[in-house]
């Protein structure tokens, strides 16, 4: 089945999605131009897997809802929340995004809940480097997510990984501006779920605040980030461009009174080169409570982009395992 439909409201498109929903292999078509959509949620579990192709734009109806794309079910959905976002996935299984635009939301970009087996491919996301909370893609209690050749430039991070997440691949990611490419935060809330089995590859990340980072809040319940890794990274011109943060505080929001209780370990950065715009290229930065374990640095090589002196590194609660080049040396200063 194929449906066509000219989304003068939001009733035309939920009606083509149902009429795909009822039928085995189906596509719901949006032929180009641009359509201006208010609330659309498109829901399943369906017959069997849709192919939803959007040819046009979807532009928000007013600056203050911008159309979101939310999937929920087994199936692809699409929908316009309280919160601003532009797309958003919930429960979604074996399903692939590609060859998409997301431009200037207000909020998250792209928010997946309790997803599986999720592709994301050439996917672009763009927003201004000065508008906050807008993240290219969050992700939270989901599993065995793929990312591949994605461009990402916002004002927040360009992925951040949220407590519950499992099995990501984040490969070919150029990203800027914004502030990198983020596990967590973590640690904000009661009963967080682990995190684990993280791998970043071959990402390009350029005038941007952070690089590659694991952020937790300090007085936080205990929690578990591990098997995550770093690896074959370009950093051009990043202000933090390797950055363990156990005492993530934005804005003076939390109390620094007692250690974050989230356990780090099993966690490599290699072969992590470019330029920073700051001396202090890599903060370690572990909780005293729960130090950094099995931290590993290889072929580091960071040069500041600044004049007068190399690039320096810092470290708390923590002894890397070092090989190949490192540059800056590894623990330059101690806390």
């Amino acid at each position: 089945m194929n449906s066509r439909v000219t989304l003068h409201e939001e009733k035309a498109l939920t009606k083509a999605w149902k009429a795909a929903c009822t039928v085995a292999g189906s596509k719901v078509v949006i032929s180009e131009g641009a359509y201006k959509l208010g609330l659309v949620t498109l829901l399943g579990p369906c017959k069997g897997a849709i192919e939803f192709n959007l040819q046009g734009t979807l532009q928000a109806a007013s600056e203050l809802l911008p159309s979101t794309i939310k999937m929920v079910g087994s199936f692809l959905n699409v929908s316009t929340v309280s919160l601003c976002q532009n797309i958003r996935f919930n429960y979604i299984t074996n399903s692939i995004v590609q060859d998409i635009t997301s431009k200037d939301s207000k909020f998250f970009h792209i928010n997946l809940l309790e997803c599986k087996k999720l592709q994301f491919q050439h996917v672009t996301i763009t927003a201004p480097a000065d508008s906050p909370n807008t993240d290219g893609i969050h992700m939270g209690h989901s599993s065995q997510i793929t990312i591949t050749n994605a461009n990402i430039g916002t004002g927040d991070d360009c992925i951040s990984i949220g407590d519950g997440t499992q099995d990501v691949t984040a490969n070919q990611v150029t990203c800027g501006p914004g502030h990198g490419i983020s596990i967590g935060s973590l640690g904000r809330y009661q009963n967080e779920q682990p995190v684990s089995g993280i791998r970043v590859t071959g990402a390009t990340l350029s005038n941007i605040d952070n690089g590659v980072r694991i952020k937790t809040w300090p007085s936080s319940p205990s929690g578990v980030a591990s098997d995550i890794h770093f690896e074959n990274v370009i950093m051009n011109n990043v202000a933090n461009p390797i950055i363990i943060d156990q005492n993530y505080c934005p804005n003076n929001q939390c109390s620094n009174q007692s250690p974050s209780k989230v356990k780090i370990s099993n966690v490599s950065f290699k072969k992590i080169r470019g330029t920073s715009s700051t001396k202090e290229a890599v903060n370690l930065i572990c909780s005293k409570s729960v130090p950094c374990q099995q931290v590993v640095l290889s072929d580091i090589d960071l040069a500041y982009k600044g004049g007068g002196g190399s690039t320096t590194s810092t470290c708390a609660n923590i002894q890397p395992a070092v090989s190949g080049k490192q540059n800056p040396l590894a623990c330059t200063n101690k806390l």
